[in-house]
């Protein structure tokens, strides 16, 4: 075991602290910028990059607090800590000025944007989260089972099962299930889901799928058990709210070409269809096809919706070769809702939006890295970001949602 002593110097996108030693670039998760620490040195392959692990602290940030799940503090083996919670040991607050600084430089490091937009850019916290310490706000965990049947998450960036006797971020329900008292002997995954309207369910390996019932204020959506859904039993209601707060309600043309691209089950394609002054003219793409047939049924009448299911860069490569005299002012008026996987958007996609001429464009982003990157992309093809808002919809966890608007210039 080679070990050394790390001094923390800033935070990166993924959960980790960045030190230096002999000039390479060091990422150490467990870690506080600030902070210094005794590492144990576990990929040292790369030139320039490497990877440590926290053994001790030595000098610790005011900031760091006891870790809200003993599975996953640092007093454990590192190749026995539960993996889900990277910002656990870190005071509710300073996690989200860390989230924020890495939001701006994400935007001004990958997408070469400045201005107040971003430097006035706070991730903000969900009302209610910091009453409960940031704890049992997960409507969907999902968790993996070892050779006796005991669940738990895998170990940071291992495929290792950590049993574990809590699950400090699930929601209420899905804590008091029993869900962790129960052995599930050759199973591999089993998803727990605290739905809205059907209860709490769960979903072992490749189970058949079932239909539920979702609530967002008292408009109910319909859905399968394995349909993607916002974790955070508030996340729904907050990036409706955030989408229709991000939409021009001047640019907003019921008859144009309006998208929801990787729709899901219509959750923020309802967003806009519920602001808009007339029946909103809609296509949704998304390459679920189990999502798909349910877009129809959660916008029923509210939008004139044609549900696709396929590739968005694919779908998005034919509707460019379909623009001519005849619909090229629909495709200008149109608002497009953009809310891609955490890889962001591809170049392609980018391009085809481009090359179709949209004039609104609302990013809903969970890597601000991401869209970074995206928003560079954007701006290159003539599009210029007018409003971003961003969320803490993961407490105790690097991860963020951010809201953003662009017009084409």
């Amino acid at each position: 075991m080679t070990t050394a002593t790390l001094e923390i110097t800033t935070m990166a996108h993924g959960g980790s602290g960045i030190g230096r030693l002999d000039g390479r670039v060091v990422f150490c998760p467990g870690a506080i910028p600030g902070e210094v620490l005794e590492v144990e040195l576990v990929e040292t392959s790369k030139k320039s990059l490497w990877r440590a692990q926290p053994i001790t602290v030595i000098q610790a940030s005011e900031h760091r607090v006891p870790h809200i799940w003993p599975e996953a503090d640092v007093s454990r083996p590192w190749e026995q800590r539960a993996g889900g919670a990277d910002y656990g040991h870190i005071a509710l607050g300073h996690q989200r000025e860390l989230k924020t600084a890495i939001l701006q430089d994400s935007l001004r490091r990958f997408g070469n944007l400045e201005g107040e937009l971003i430097d006035n850019a706070i991730v903000q916290c969900v009302p209610g989260d910091d009453e409960r310490g940031g704890l049992h706000w997960r409507t969907r965990v999902t968790l993996h089972a070892n050779e006796a049947g005991q669940l738990g998450p895998y170990a940071e960036r291992s495929r290792t099962v950590i049993p574990v006797a809590s699950l400090p971020l699930a929601s209420q329900a899905i804590g008091d299930s029993g869900l962790l008292r129960t052995k599930y002997v050759g199973a591999t995954t089993v998803r727990a889901l605290d739905t809205g309207g059907s209860g709490v369910r769960l979903v072992v390996d490749k189970q058949t799928p079932a239909d539920i019932v979702e609530h967002v204020g008292d408009v109910e959506f319909s859905l399968s058990d394995h349909s993607f859904w916002q974790v955070h039993q508030q996340a729904p209601a907050i990036l409706s709210a955030a989408v229709q707060r991000a939409i021009r309600p001047e640019r907003l043309v019921p008859s144009a070409e309006n998208l929801d691209l990787y729709s899901g089950v219509g959750l923020l394609g309802h967003a806009l269809a519920s602001i808009s002054p007339e029946r909103l003219n809609l296509t949704a793409v998304e390459s679920d096809e189990l999502a798909t047939k349910y877009v129809g049924q959660n916008l029923d009448g509210i939008a004139d919706v044609t549900a696709v299911s396929a590739q968005v860069h694919r779908w998005l490569e034919t509707a460019v070769q379909g623009v001519g005299p005849q619909n090229a002012d629909k495709w200008r008026q149109a608002t497009v809702i953009l809310d891609p996987p955490r890889s962001g958007a591809n170049t392609e996609v980018i391009s085809s939006l481009a090359d179709l001429g949209v004039g609104t464009i609302i990013y809903v982003a969970c890597d601000p890295v991401a869209l970074g990157r995206d928003a560079g992309l954007l701006a290159q093809v003539g599009y210029e970001l007018v409003f971003l808002e961003a969320w803490d919809l993961f407490p105790h966890t690097h991860h963020m949602e951010s809201i953003a608007t662009f017009i084409r210039t």
